[in-house]
């Protein structure tokens, strides 16, 4: 197992850590949070060689993508950097990128009963005012009995500051562009952070910055 203990807080930055094979030739991993080596709650970077293909395979508790650079696709279509999925629980697809692709890679997290499908191109949806000067673009949001997930990218300009927030049911997130801040430390572009339920900070930028973030999900024990 590799930081499945969702009372610590974990950052990483990804662009540090080793490339890893996958059992399919041209596709590689950086493991950030696995539950076993090839099943289970799985979070990752992933690339793809250009050419490499992957297995159809199923997603039997769902499969979650935020595609960083390149193009991934899939049967479906061609999905260039910036396009966000989410494929449901019981659903299969037989991936591949032909010029080469990094994703997000997020698996077997989707509560009971979410059974959405999605497909939204970022750099062609609308950004909202948030709070202060951030905007926020929703991606996602559902509730059941074990919590209420919210995901959205959110932009960040320079000079903008928090008060303290505490995340109810964890925050978890992964930095696209600029450098995000906190009291803790900075995290430039390409690291992924996961924070416990009722932990704190004071978020805060001195660059442009945008962020995907996840909140809502994490064990509350």
């Amino acid at each position: 197992m590799l930081n499945m203990d969702f009372s610590q807080r974990v950052v990483i930055n990804t662009h540090l850590s080793p490339w890893l094979d996958s059992p399919m030739s041209g596709v590689q991993r950086k493991p950030l949070a696995r539950e076993e080596a090839e099943r289970g709650h799985a979070t990752s970077i992933v690339r793809y060689q250009a050419g490499s293909r992957f297995r159809r395979h199923e997603h039997p508790l769902g499969e979650e993508i935020l595609v960083l650079d390149g193009v991934f696709s899939d049967e479906f279509g061609d999905f260039p950097a910036g396009t966000y999925f989410r494929n449901p629980p019981g659903s299969s697809h037989a991936p591949f990128s032909e010029q080469g692709c990094t994703l997000l890679v997020k698996l077997h997290q989707f509560f009971s009963g979410d059974s959405t499908q999605l497909r939204i191109d970022t750099h062609n949806s609308p950004w909202l005012p948030g709070q202060g000067r951030l905007q926020v673009m929703p991606l996602h949001q559902y509730a059941n009995e074990n919590g209420a997930e919210q995901v959205a990218l959110v932009k960040w300009p320079a000079g903008e500051r928090f008060k303290a927030r505490q995340h109810f049911a964890g925050e978890e997130i992964y930095v696209i562009s600029g450098e995000f801040i906190d009291e803790l430390g900075r995290y430039p572009a390409g690291t992924w952070l996961r924070s416990p339920h009722g932990s704190q900070h004071c978020p805060y930028v001195e660059q442009d910055t945008i962020i995907w973030v996840k909140t809502g999900h994490l064990p509350i024990k």
